[in-house]
């Protein structure tokens, strides 16, 4: 799922709406925004924690070779039936 991104206007609007709240529930809404934060943050880490997993004894030009001579090109169409 994406992130909404808001603009300055529509983040006023929401403050002015939360603002009533009573102490305990605005604690509750921080504790839950802080928890999204550090969330997105460890899954950020995790992906970055597979840069150079990848091990093989093939030079990066001969796997990038191997891959373009696999390529198979074809005009043809096939039919689905």
């Amino acid at each position: 799922m994406s992130a909404i991104r808001l603009n300055e206007e529509s983040i006023n609007k929401y403050f002015n709406f939360l603002k009533n709240l009573d102490i305990q529930s605005k604690k509750q809404l921080i504790i839950n925004l802080t928890a999204s934060i550090e969330s997105k943050k460890s899954k950020e880490s995790k992906i970055s924690s597979l840069y150079g997993a990848w091990e093989d004894e093939k030079s990066a030009e001969e796997i990038i070779k191997e891959i373009r001579d696999s390529r198979v090109q074809s005009r043809e169409i096939e039919d689905f039936e």
